[in-house]
């Protein structure tokens, strides 16, 4: 049986586009905890998770509206998305080959860029956060 280009295609190269509703659902989960088992293997993700676990619940105590909650907390789990998907990008990089590339180099850096970026915005949250919070 000879399969055209078209069939090619429309076959799914992921199993999971097989999947729908809760056995889709389940099996995401199930992906989702194990990246976040990988991130726990990156020690910047394990200083931020351990950072968070403190931040998050002070959060809710430091904030007086919703919206103040939302935004100190939600800067908290920024660093923490933007850290593994800087993570993912250097594990691709590096899955490619370790030599040493202008390219690879160029790429790992805008990713370290990026968690930098999302400190200096949790940074400034916080601190913006405390100060109101003593002047009162």
């Amino acid at each position: 049986m000879t399969t055209t280009s078209q069939d090619a295609l429309e076959e799914p190269v992921n199993p999971q586009k097989l999947r729908s509703g809760f056995s889709r659902l389940w099996h995401a989960t199930g992906y989702s905890l194990a990246g976040l088992r990988a991130g726990w293997g990156e020690a910047a993700f394990r200083l931020e998770a351990c950072l968070a676990v403190v931040l998050v619940p002070l959060a809710f105590w430091l904030g007086r509206s919703w919206v103040e909650v939302a935004l100190l907390a939600g800067s908290v789990l920024l660093v923490m998305i933007v850290e593994l998907l800087n993570t993912a990008v250097e594990s691709a990089i590096d899955r490619i080959g370790l030599e040493r590339h202008p390219l690879s180099k160029r790429s790992k850096d805008m990713g370290s860029a990026a968690v930098l970026l999302a400190t200096l915005i949790a940074g400034g949250i916080w601190l913006a956060a405390l100060v109101e919070w003593f002047k009162a």
